[in-house]
């Protein structure tokens, strides 16, 4: 089931709070809607300079997202180590990676014939 752009953009509205909550950096939109097969709407991008602050965003994230929608993300993976957490949102996947591993994998290079957007601090 689709969600309605009012609520999908509270759900991105509620991931970016809780990413600047805890200085989430270099936090990008990709906007995957154009093509046919992919496997979520969107992709939310941001580090953190230290296991301890990607854990804590990623706390925030889940947080800032049950306060303001009330949804909870269907699937969490990397808490073991913080290198690079993913929180599924089924329309919304966001990705918090430790600095180094972001540089390593890059996915706006991966994704970068999609529509991709920087996301400023506005809380």
């Amino acid at each position: 089931m689709k969600k309605e752009p009012d609520e999908a953009g509270l759900l991105l509205e509620s991931v970016y709070r809780g990413m600047f909550e805890k200085k989430g950096q270099d936090v990008l939109k990709i906007d995957l809607r154009r093509f046919e097969n992919r496997i979520t709407d969107y992709f939310i991008i941001c580090h953190g300079s230290s296991t301890t602050q990607v854990d804590s965003i990623c706390y925030s994230v889940e947080e800032s997202v049950r306060q303001g929608t009330g949804i909870k993300p269907s699937h969490v993976e990397g808490l073991d180590n913080c290198f690079w957490v993913l929180i599924d949102y089924g329309d919304v996947v966001v990705h918090i990676f430790l600095s180094e591993y972001r540089t390593f994998y890059s996915l706006e290079s991966l994704w970068a014939d999609a529509t991709i957007e920087a996301i400023k601090d506005n809380i």
